[in-house]
């Protein structure tokens, strides 16, 4: 009898103990699925945003771009015609070539004075401790306000630039009026604002650099020319990756400056992207055709940085 009970006993734990086995793989596997849904809902508020705020736009704008519209009547579609437009609109070719003349003279300007500026500050002294603050204060002051400085020391009579010329018996220039040289003073202008910040970068990353490798090249005998080409600029080329990279994007898509110094002017001279758009949408009302435009500048964009990631990259040093 008790054998059978026994046996009985031993029949019966087993099944209980499935039962229960199979209560706590359900438990755990809620738990596993609350877990892997944590990082989703942590990054969700961000991602909504992004998409109100981003996506969104970005995707209203590409539907514009087949319209007519005025923001007023209708909206009528066109197909590409707004596209095609654009190909044969010289105005528009001359601002694209206008903005690729800003980027490149801005980009260059940075990387070359932020450079030569960082290989200057990289010693540890108490001036070039008081310098790098000195030289980022313009980085970190309203463009609006650099933009009104500018036009005061760049004017035609009473600037600053014109008086210090005229001291030394040079005659006047047309910074801002003269179409030849209109452009330039902007580059500049867009130059002394950022080479500070570029420069605290190019230092930042010069600090980083293994003093072992210029001990080694101290013992190899090797010039200052020649440890800068073969060790300092190659250690410095992600750097010089992330900064032209960013730099680019940022000056096709300027603004500012060009609104409050020369309202595209002289002769559409200093016109570019980001204030054509500006123009042909809140001036003229034609939406459709200043979407179009926009579309254009964000492929630009695009192709410019899977260009620089793709050919740029290869050439890039990481430690």
């Amino acid at each position: 009898m008790d054998a059978k009970l026994n046996g009985k006993n031993l029949l019966e734990v087993p099944v209980s103990i499935r039962n229960t086995a199979k209560t706590n793989k359900k438990t755990f596997s809620m738990e596993g699925v609350g877990r892997k849904a944590i990082p989703y809902v942590m990054i969700a508020p961000a991602m909504i945003i992004s998409a109100v705020f981003m996506i969104y736009p970005i995707i209203y704008m590409v539907y514009l771009s087949f319209f007519k519209w005025n923001m007023i009547g209708d909206m009528k579609y066109i197909g590409l015609e707004n596209y095609l437009s654009l190909l044969t609109d010289s105005d528009f070719i001359k601002v694209l070539l206008n903005t690729c003349q800003f980027t490149v003279g801005t980009v260059a300007g940075f990387i070359i004075f932020g450079l030569l500026l960082a290989l200057y500050l990289n010693k540890n002294t108490k001036i070039n401790r008081f310098l790098q603050s000195v030289v980022f204060t313009p980085y970190v002051v309203s463009l609006v306000s650099i933009a009104f400085i500018w036009m005061w020391i760049m004017d035609d009579n009473l600037g600053l630039l014109n008086y210090v010329l005229n001291f030394f018996g040079i005659d006047s220039v047309k910074w801002l009026s003269d179409p030849k040289i209109a452009m330039w003073s902007l580059v500049l202008v867009n130059i002394w604002k950022g080479t500070g910040y570029y420069a605290l970068i190019f230092l930042s990353a010069l600090q980083s650099i293994p003093s072992y490798l210029y001990e080694a090249a101290e013992l190899d005998r090797a010039g200052r020319i020649t440890t800068f080409f073969k060790i300092t600029l190659p250690m410095l080329s992600p750097t010089m990756f992330f900064l032209v990279l960013t730099g680019t994007i940022a000056s096709f898509k300027v603004f500012e400056t060009i609104n409050i110094m020369t309202l595209g002017g002289p002769g559409n001279a200093t016109n570019t992207l980001v204030y054509y758009i500006y123009e042909y949408g809140f001036k003229y009302y034609k939406i459709g055709y200043a979407s179009a435009v926009g579309v254009v500048l964000m492929v630009i964009v695009g192709l410019l940085t899977l260009i620089y990631f793709g050919v740029l990259q290869k050439k890039v040093h990481y430690q």
